[in-house]
């Protein structure tokens, strides 16, 4: 890779463990200037030092709570001033979800959300003014392949997914005429401990780990494809395993998708 990302001044949230942590050390070994965000302050103290460890230039913490829509206009200007502005905006920062349907009650539907989709909506909006008046910026998104299409036992976790691509295809779109690029990208299973901390239809995290999350691409692996996608500038990538396949099955034989994703029921 090329020094495409030295001294870019990078904002990742949910930086504290699984793909954020892998893309904060993959900017770091790149040389990029870091932001983390998270709600585990002592998990975020640690990544940071590993980041530093790595090459980072200047590495910030701080703490935020993606459901806390109010709180976050005021952390970005007091951030912002901190470090003059953000390059690159990760927004990855959210949770996930295991149950039915009709199982999961509806506040844990709208917990995700507001986590998935509002909090992501505050971090970016806050953001966004910057990078119009610098007339530069890119604003990547990790979102899902269930952004694409649904899956049994996440319709809560799928739907704030693809209202993401709605919210963001639509800003991209608004953005034309400026420098500022949107990247989607639409991971398939990745090994990390999204399952253990998905909420089940109480909202009780589930505990324990998905078979085919464990069996999924690492998140190290991820996060050098996604350094990749950026640097190209693509608007959207998927990547994992035969998983992204289900992107074209849905798009060009929706009907046979349909029944091999009943068939699958995959949790």
């Amino acid at each position: 890779m090329s020094d495409f990302f030295n001294n870019k001044r990078v904002w990742i949230t949910g930086a504290s463990s699984g793909i954020g942590e892998a893309l904060a050390h993959a900017f770091a070994s790149q040389g990029a200037h870091l932001v983390l965000s998270a709600r585990n302050e002592d998990a975020l103290g640690k990544v940071a030092v590993k980041c530093k460890e790595l090459g980072a230039g200047m590495v910030s913490v701080l703490r935020l709570d993606l459901s806390d829509h109010d709180s976050i206009p005021g952390i970005v200007r007091n951030m912002i001033a901190s470090v003059g502005k953000v390059d690159i905006l990760i927004n990855n920062g959210g949770i996930s979800q295991r149950s039915l349907a009709l199982n999961t009650s509806l506040d844990v539907d709208k917990k995700l959300m507001e986590v998935n989709y509002f909090g992501t909506l505050a971090v970016t909006k806050a953001v966004l003014p910057g990078m119009i008046t610098h007339q530069l910026g890119h604003i990547v998104t990790v979102t899902s392949l269930t952004g694409k299409f649904g899956t049994p036992y996440r319709s809560a976790y799928a739907a704030s997914k693809h209202a993401l691509h709605g919210f963001f295809d639509s800003l991209r779109a608004e953005l034309g005429d400026t420098r500022i690029k949107i990247t989607l990208v639409c991971p398939g299973f990745i090994r990390t401990n999204v399952s253990i901390n998905a909420l089940t239809g109480s909202g009780d995290k589930l505990g324990t780990m998905d078979e085919a999350t464990d069996k999924g691409m690492s998140p190290e692996r991820l996060a050098y494809k996604i350094l990749a996608a950026i640097e190209r500038g693509d608007e959207e990538v998927y990547i994992g395993g035969k998983e992204v396949l289900g992107v074209y099955l849905k798009r060009f034989f929706p009907g046979y998708f349909s029944r091999l994703i009943r068939k699958a029921r995959v949790r």
